[in-house]
């Protein structure tokens, strides 16, 4: 199946009604992009362990980009810990 879309001023992309007829509303996709190639694959059918490594990566990058910007605070070990159980 082929479809042509373009991209808005905000880097958004509508994917045509045809090819979303499987997907429903809020389904999170992952995208990689292969050079040239950018492809989108539903998070949900990305085997378990794998979509936990991504989204354990999604998480880490979003801590780094805030730690970059001053966000971080300093906690105890235990709340630490705690916050980590809840990812």
């Amino acid at each position: 199946e082929v479809a042509i879309t373009k991209m808005s001023s905000k880097g958004q992309v509508v994917i045509p009604a045809s090819m979303r007829s499987n997907l429903p509303e809020g389904e999170r996709l992952l995208i990689i992009r292969d050079g040239e190639r950018i492809i989108l694959k539903p998070l949900s059918e990305i085997e378990p362990a794998v979509r936990e490594d991504i989204l354990f990566a999604e998480k880490t990058e979003q801590a780094l980009e805030e730690y970059s910007r001053g966000m971080f605070t300093r906690k105890k070990a235990d709340a630490f810990i705690d916050e980590l159980k809840e990812w």
